[in-house]
C-alpha cells in the first residue's frame, strides 16, 4: 500500500540534499526528478530524464512520469506511477520480469548510445571499420539499388 496518494511538484535548479516526502523535485537544467519513495520506506528515487529512461510532462498544473517507477534495487521494492500527481500503485514484479526489463533497458541504452548488440541482448564489443560502410536504412538500400553498386 502506498503512504503517498499524491506529489506535489517543485521545479528545482538543484535537488536538495534532504527530499521531503509528498515531494516531487524536478530539475530541468540536470534532467532528473527525485523524491521519497511513495510506499514511505524514506529512500530516495532518481528518475533521469533521458530517451532511454523516463519522460516527464507537465501539463501547466501537474505533472506526470512515464514509464512507472519500479525501486527494484530497494527493500520495498515499491511499484507505481505518477500520473497527473497521482501516485498510482502497480502491480509488484518476478525477479525475471525484474531480469528482463534490466536486460531490456541496458539493450536500449546500448542502441541509443551506438554499441553492438550481441546475441542474448548483451552489448558487444565496437565493430571494426570496413573499407565502405554496408548500407541499413530502406532508403540507403534502395539508393545502392538504383545506383547500381
Amino acid at each position: 500500500m502506498m503512504r503517498h496518494s499524491r506529489l506535489e511538484h517543485q521545479f528545482v535548479e538543484h535537488i536538495p540534499e534532504n527530499v521531503e516526502p509528498g515531494v516531487l523535485y524536478i530539475s530541468m537544467e540536470y534532467g532528473t526528478a527525485a523524491h521519497c519513495c511513495c510506499c514511505g520506506c524514506g529512500e530516495e528515487v532518481v528518475t533521469p530524464f533521458t530517451p532511454t529512461d523516463w519522460k516527464m510532462t507537465f501539463d501547466g498544473e501537474t505533472v506526470s512520469l512515464h514509464p512507472s517507477v519500479g525501486s527494484w534495487s530497494l527493500a520495498c521494492r515499491s511499484h507505481y506511477v505518477i500520473r497527473r500527481g497521482r501516485v498510482i500503485e502497480a502491480g509488484p514484479w518476478t525477479d525475471e520480469q525484474v531480469a528482463a526489463e534490466r536486460r531490456r533497458d541496458r539493450v536500449a541504452k546500448a542502441r541509443h548510445f551506438g554499441a553492438v548488440i550481441a546475441p542474448g541482448g548483451v552489448p558487444g564489443p565496437e565493430p571494426q571499420p570496413t573499407a565502405e560502410p554496408v548500407p541499413t536504412g530502406f532508403w540507403q538500400r534502395l539508393w545502392r539499388w538504383v545506383a547500381g553498386s
